[in-house]
């Protein structure tokens, strides 16, 4: 006897019935930049469809996103002043804390992310304070909890700290719980990779380092068990969903991530995952379309409950086309 398994294969209705994961738009995370200042829509040309807004410009983008049904935004702000600890990140009054209230102010049922790190708020472009040359991963833990107390007061539904500093999440939930945010979930980045595909971030965010990389603090791309060992130590400190980033690249971790933990995992569909395809793209040397429908599939289909894409919209346009 054949083993006929091209039966179920035949048209797509039966294709439909046996198929084994769906991309929904109820799974998508749409990235915003906001910078300071007037009359900014710039598109990111390392990153083509992707802009920074000016909080004049937003409201415009907030409709598009809402009536595209996206659950959810993730924030990063560029601000026009920097320092060499970043102390804008808790300024009350700075570019991400005036983002968030716009956005409840226009659409309050968005769901509002903040990510929580240094980066584009530093002199040097590093994730937290310098000292020797390297990040001192417990002076930044300290201005991590003002951080994220300053965007709960604004009215973040949920922090996402990315700066990968040992005993983050501790610090967080601890600062949240003792000043009557204990409801704010908190979505770590708990594996994040010392990643080449991150490139044209740097060109959104103005977040090059000034010297040295982030290897001190960011994970090796040769390690996999490593990534156990951040996740375990991040869901044992509270964190409530599970990030891998990048994705294309780590669709293993993002299973290995999914088998050994009881929480949702999150992955951040990349800058340069997402350049390259749109560069490509635009050569005509892929099928843009199929070719993102497809690499987000398969984050799916490795065991992501939630994707972090800056295909968010275009996905959006084409499931409801549909």
């Amino acid at each position: 006897m054949i083993n006929r398994t091209r039966r179920l294969r035949r048209t797509e209705n039966i294709r439909r019935l046996v198929r084994e994961n769906r991309l929904n738009i109820d799974d998508l995370i749409y990235p915003l930049f906001i910078e300071e200042g007037e009359n900014i829509e710039d598109e990111i040309i390392s990153m083509p469809g992707v802009k920074r807004y000016s909080l004049d410009k937003l409201p415009k983008e907030l409709d598009e996103i809402v009536a595209l049904k996206i659950p959810a935004v993730i924030l990063f702000g560029i601000p026009s002043h920097k320092d060499e600890i970043g102390c804008e990140t808790w300024n009350d009054k700075g570019i991400i804390q005036k983002a968030i209230r716009l956005i409840k102010i226009n659409h309050p049922d968005l769901y509002v992310i903040t990510d929580v790190c240094f980066c584009e708020y530093t002199s040097h472009g590093h994730c937290g304070v310098i000292h020797d040359q390297d990040v001192d991963n417990d002076a930044t833990l300290i201005n991590l909890a003002k951080q994220v107390i300053s965007h709960a007061k604004a009215g973040a539904d949920m922090v996402a700290p990315s700066c990968m500093m040992d005993g983050m999440i501790a610090t967080i939930r601890e600062a949240l719980d003792q000043t009557g945010f204990q409801n704010i979930p908190i979505m770590s980045y708990a594996v994040k990779y010392s990643s080449a595909f991150y490139g044209p971030f740097r060109d959104a965010a103005d977040s090059a380092p000034s010297f040295g990389d982030r290897r001190t603090y960011q994970m090796d791309p040769a390690n996999r068990d490593e990534a156990l060992r951040e996740a375990t130590f991040d869901d044992q400190e509270g964190a409530d969903i599970l990030m891998v980033k990048p994705a294309l690249s780590y669709l293993d971790i993002i299973r290995d991530i999914k088998n050994n933990f009881d929480r949702p995992v999150a992955c951040y569909n990349v800058s340069g995952e997402y350049a390259m395809i749109k560069a490509a793209g635009e050569k005509g040397w892929i099928d843009e379309e199929r070719v993102m429908m497809e690499s987000l599939l398969s984050m799916k289909r490795a065991g992501a409950d939630i994707i972090i894409t800056y295909f968010a919209k275009d996905v959006a346009k084409l499931l409801l086309n549909h």
